[in-house]
């Protein structure tokens, strides 16, 4: 019997991950008025961004049905496995209702739903932690214990290079939007407890900004778990690289993981967008 690991699309892991470690993605939908889109399938980055560029409408997101999730569900325990859902913040999107909706129609044991309280690479760094302890010969509760004691270790900070997108997406008033763009300002974010907060507003330029941002992640060097350190974006490849490097010359981690935000996250924080995530050391 073995453990089959499922995340949905906001973990944004680059493809060779979800190849490497066999994990499966359940989309959320994407909609650009009466155009619904499966994110990650029938809308790619590339074409989400050229969607977002030629269309009158922005674009909203929902959550998987329970109906998506019991088929996958099924699925696994047809074949006598069992299934661990790892998924985006409750607080942010109705993903983990869905899923713990279609786990309890089932009613089975072999089913394990964990809310990440967070979203991107924040969650999927705990799926590649998840991986790993399934690799060691963890049981589905071992696992599922496992990955509950290190959702609080999580540390995830983004800065957004216009605040457009958070107004629209209803994360921000039409006034703090305004006055923000006027005085360039670039908000620092973090995930906190689920939630997003604005941890520091700085005042200037992008380079500014990628400065504030890895002084934030490396302010405590020595409490950095050494297995990842993930730097996802959203169309700033450039950016993202440039970050990596800094990580990787600092020796911060084994593995540095960049990836392109998928269309759900880009919705919300806009192009140019750019983040840290990784874990602390238990204590």
């Amino acid at each position: 019997m073995a453990i089959r690991i499922i995340t949905d699309s906001t973990a944004d892991l680059p493809q060779e991950l979800k190849s490497r470690y066999n994990i499966l993605t359940i989309p959320l939908y994407v909609h650009f008025g009466e155009e619904v889109y499966l994110d990650g399938i029938d809308l790619t980055p590339t074409s989400f961004l050229a969607k977002l560029q030629s269309s009158p409408v922005f674009p909203k997101t929902s959550q998987p049905t329970p109906e998506d999730f019991r088929r996958i569900f099924q699925g696994i325990l047809e074949q006598e496995d069992e299934a661990l859902f790892i998924g985006i913040s409750s607080e942010l999107s109705g993903t983990i209702s869905s899923a713990l909706l279609a786990a309890n129609e089932l009613n089975s044991e072999q089913i394990s739903i964990i809310d990440s309280r967070n979203v991107t690479l924040g969650l999927g760094l705990l799926v590649l932690h998840a991986c790993d302890l399934i690799e060691k010969g963890s049981s589905l509760r071992e696992v599922t214990e496992g990955i509950k004691k290190l959702i609080p270790l999580v540390k995830i900070s983004f800065v957004v290079d216009t605040l457009d997108f958070l107004y629209k997406g209803g994360r921000l008033s039409r006034t703090q939007a305004l006055i923000g763009n006027i005085l360039n300002i670039r908000p620092r974010i973090e995930i906190i407890d689920g939630k997003l907060v604005v941890a520091e507003k700085i005042r200037g330029t992008k380079a500014k900004a990628q400065s504030h941002l890895l002084s934030w992640a490396t302010q405590d060097q020595s409490s950095i778990d050494q297995r990842w350190i993930g730097v996802p974006h959203c169309y700033d490849l450039k950016e993202a690289e440039i970050i990596a490097e800094h990580l990787r010359q600092m020796k911060l981690a084994d593995e540095i993981v960049t990836s392109q935000a998928g269309a759900i996250i880009s919705s919300h924080c806009g192009p140019g967008a750019f983040c840290i995530v990784y874990l602390r050391k238990p204590e």
